[in-house]
């Protein structure tokens, strides 16, 4: 929920989520890391054959970030899309499920 440190690459940021975040790095757990001026972000996630590092910077404007509950923020896969192209995550909706269709007899 804090700004890193952006010069630190994968195995810096897989050390920080395990010691501060308390989230172990290699579970699949996708971990997003924003800097100081929320132009910028980095994602660290383990694909099960190694870090993943996704650095992303913005041409424009700042990343909008949601709210802090309990430590965390959390988002859907579709706020964290919009979040990632840079939109605004809170007019996006996510999308409901289909009905299953019941069997005729």
């Amino acid at each position: 929920t804090q700004p890193i440190d952006f010069r630190k690459g994968a195995h810096g940021l897989a050390a920080l989520a395990q010691e501060v975040l308390g989230e172990n790095p290699f579970s699949g757990t996708v971990i997003v890391y924003r800097s100081k001026r929320s132009d910028r972000v980095k994602i660290l996630v383990w694909d099960t054959s190694g870090l993943v590092l996704v650095w992303k910077q913005l041409q424009q404007g700042s990343f909008r970030w949601p709210p802090i509950m309990d430590g965390v923020m959390t988002l859907s896969y579709v706020e964290f899309t919009a979040l990632f192209d840079g939109l605004d995550w809170t007019r996006v909706q996510t999308t409901k499920g289909f009905p299953k269709p019941t069997v005729a007899v």
